[in-house]
């Protein structure tokens, strides 16, 4: 039967769209469940601020009376405007190892891109870095974790069967805990701490944390400025992360660093991998699934990098060592045993040669792909 498209035009539209997913990896052992009530949350205007900024499309693709396909188009007029470019975007692109689908879809997000005035299409990407962005290229064998896509090997022949090529590359280091932190960090942490009037916190509840999100989010705001895909955060899409996260952030995991006018300049925040426990609940916190992802946050041994910033004219003068001993301290009193860093831009290569200098390795590799209309 021929593929027909429909755009998402009710609520039992829209529960297709989000649960699709799970038919589709049915037998990927590697693949991990959504939290299916932040899928509701994102796919809700009135709940996601970034909707407000955006153009956006979801669509379904059919065969007879089967869902066989998903994407949404996105739009993003700000990041536009402020970055001097026309590109749209396609985002949650998921399909059966179909070309057929996958081109009915790709075809149907470039036209409504051009109807919108674009020049060009990029994806996976979301509305901001801070989505899931590209399809794994390798590391296929290594196990999931939080906040990435873990695609199957095909979405790469169907990217590049559809005329997409590579726009930008995001690697993963898979790297061990030490149990001896090396002692050139130690010595330049040490020597940053002691010849400046700098103050580092950290934290033990959740409750402490709140005063540190605006100044945070201000931070990142500042220093993320040349960040593919990054814009600047509105106060209500601050509150939409800090809803999201907050919740499941172990306060362990967060180091802050103050200067001696109580400006924040420097962070990191890690969280212990959830997946695991996410898998197990099925991406569901009800009734019983919030258990499993708490069980597994207590059990896990791999520690996940998720968000840092310097304050630009504080980098280079060893804030990133004080952080990266803090963290790795934090960790082996906890037993992990090994760390995630999470995506980071190839083009990185100054915290990707931190990674490399404490003996991290490549794991896995995302790319983000881009087509000239």
């Amino acid at each position: 039967m021929p593929v027909i498209v429909k755009e998402v035009a009710s609520k039992s539209d829209l529960k297709a769209f989000i649960y699709l997913p799970e038919k589709i990896h049915a037998g990927h052992s590697n693949w991990v469940h959504p939290l299916y009530s932040d899928e509701w949350d994102f796919y809700n205007p009135e709940k996601n601020q970034f909707f407000a900024s955006c153009s956006t499309i979801l669509l379904l693709a059919y065969r007879g009376d089967e869902v066989c396909g998903r994407i949404m188009g996105i739009v993003n007029h700000k990041y536009n405007a402020v970055h001097h470019e026309e590109n749209g975007r396609f985002f949650a692109l998921e399909c059966y190892h179909d070309p057929e689908t996958a081109f009915a879809l790709i075809q149907y997000i470039e036209e409504w891109c051009r109807k919108q005035g674009m020049k060009k299409v990029i994806g996976p990407f979301g509305f901001s870095d801070k989505d899931p962005q590209g399809f794994m290229i390798e590391g296929f064998d290594f196990p999931a974790i939080i906040a990435t896509n873990y695609s199957l090997p095909y979405m790469v022949d169907l990217m590049e069967q559809c005329g997409y090529t590579k726009e930008i590359d995001c690697v993963d280091y898979q790297l061990p805990i030490p149990k001896v932190i090396p002692d050139f960090y130690k010595n330049i942490a040490n020597r940053t701490l002691e010849t400046n009037s700098f103050k580092l916190v950290e934290y033990e509840s959740r409750r402490q944390l709140r005063p540190v999100i605006g100044p945070v989010f201000e931070l990142i705001n500042k220093t993320y400025y040349d960040i593919y895909g990054f814009s600047e955060l509105t106060p209500k899409e601050i509150n939409y992360f800090a809803y999201r996260y907050l919740a499941i952030i172990n306060p362990r995991f967060v180091k802050v660093i103050y200067n001696g006018k109580g400006e924040l300049i420097a962070f990191a925040l890690a969280m212990p991998e959830l997946s695991e426990g996410i898998r197990n609940a099925r991406g569901k916190l009800f009734p019983f699934g919030f258990l499993k992802i708490l069980k597994a946050s207590r059990n896990s041994r791999l520690l996940t990098m998720l968000l840092g910033a310097i304050r630009d004219d504080y980098r280079n003068g060893g804030l990133d060592a004080v952080l990266g001993i803090k963290m790795l301290e934090s960790a082996q009193k906890q037993n992990f045993q090994s760390l995630d860093s999470h995506l980071v831009l190839e083009t990185n290569t100054k915290m990707r040669a931190e990674y490399e200098r404490l003996g991290g390795n490549i794991g896995k590799r995302y790319r983000i792909y881009g087509k000239v209309l």
